[in-house]
């Protein structure tokens, strides 16, 4: 399902339970750029599965995350699909849009349900091209994205489906308030390029050692220490480059 022009998901800016600076992007601007954007975003309720945007076609919409996760997958000819990053409240959706692309071989899918605020893809190549500090912020959120996307690259070339397993599940735990995770096996499988048969393994294994419980498609973790041990190299590679570049203390 296509998020973009569904109108039972349009929302007024003033939502109760949730506030444009909850996402970090947001949150890091001054009070007179953020004033600047504040008038046109839009409140949306998305749903797992919902498309944000579909590989080859211009987006008419970016999107700032709450409290939801979006999936960016690479798709194939032949419908096959693997993730190539997330995108939690740390970030943006929709980069090609400023970036002057306009189009992505990519797919943005919901990988957990929540909320975002959208602004029309117009509005914010306006606001980039002002060079302002909204610029920098998005240039610097662009470098840790092609991080976190080399660095997936490697890992499913060199390390087990167990480490990759990991990696997912705290990359995903990194943008959420929560524990735990709705998220079928399939799916997972779907998000990771393999088959399903082994991610049942391997998340048996981490249930087994007691680091996750697993029950018709909610995954909860028990214990997040015991991920980080068992976890390649590839996860604190980018928590690291994402800490560095968007700790959003931006000089004059």
């Amino acid at each position: 399902m296509s998020a973009q022009n569904n109108p039972r998901q349009k929302r007024s800016l003033a939502n109760p339970q949730h506030h444009p600076r909850q996402n970090d992007l947001l949150a890091a601007l001054p009070d007179e750029d953020y004033q600047c954007l504040t008038s046109n975003l839009e409140w949306v309720d998305l749903k797992l599965g919902d498309c944000l945007g579909e590989s080859g076609k211009t987006m008419h919409y970016v999107y700032f995350p709450l409290d939801c996760i979006v999936s960016l997958l690479c798709v194939m000819e032949d419908g096959n699909s693997t993730e190539i990053a997330v995108v939690g409240n740390e970030g943006i959706v929709g980069i090609s849009l400023f970036m002057g692309g306009e189009t992505t071989p990519s797919r943005a899918i919901v990988q957990s349900s929540g909320s975002a605020y959208r602004l029309r893809g117009g509005q914010i190549k306006e606001e980039f091209y002002r060079a302002g500090i909204l610029q920098r912020l998005l240039l610097r959120y662009t470098q840790a994205l092609i991080t976190q996307m080399a660095q997936t690259a490697v890992c499913n070339r060199h390390h087990s489906l167990d480490q990759q397993l990991c990696r997912w599940l705290l990359l995903s735990l990194d943008r959420l308030q929560t524990s735990e995770l709705v998220m079928t096996q399939e799916l997972i499988a779907n998000m990771l390029g393999v088959r399903r048969e082994g991610v049942t393994a391997s998340a048996g294994k981490l249930q087994k050692a007691g680091l996750i419980t697993y029950h018709r498609g909610h995954i909860t973790i028990l214990d997040r220490p015991g991920l980080e041990a068992r976890v390649c190299e590839c996860y604190e590679v980018v928590k690291k480059e994402y800490d560095r570049l968007l700790d959003y203390q931006l000089p004059d």
